[in-house]
């Protein structure tokens, strides 16, 4: 039986970051956006809990992971809130048309 090691979680994380990375780029609707960041954001903290997991300072790893998770959570609410101010003067959410914000 196979162990679950350190290139174990490593793996997910770069799964999860490309994924995240190929939401963010390739979407043109906001919220879509929005869901790549937060799945590249879930890769950093798996990161972060798998290194202070062997490297023996678990502690730090769930603080860092927290205060990521606390960061996500402000910049959603604040995205949202740009999206649905930009929803409600053109009634759509396309990234490729919030320069038009200026006018």
């Amino acid at each position: 039986m196979q162990e679950i090691g350190i290139a174990h979680f490593l793996i997910v994380s770069s799964l999860l970051f490309s994924f995240g990375l190929y939401g963010v780029v390739t979407r043109k609707n906001a919220i879509m956006v929005l869901m790549g960041l937060e799945l590249i954001l879930n890769a950093a903290n798996i990161n972060f809990i798998t290194f202070a997991k062997f490297n023996g300072n678990v502690g730090f790893g769930q603080v860092a992971a927290l205060f990521v998770i606390v960061l996500a959570a402000a910049e959603s609410a604040i995205a949202l809130a740009i999206v649905l101010n930009i929803y409600k003067n053109f009634n759509q959410v396309n990234v490729d048309e919030i320069d038009k914000l200026r006018d």
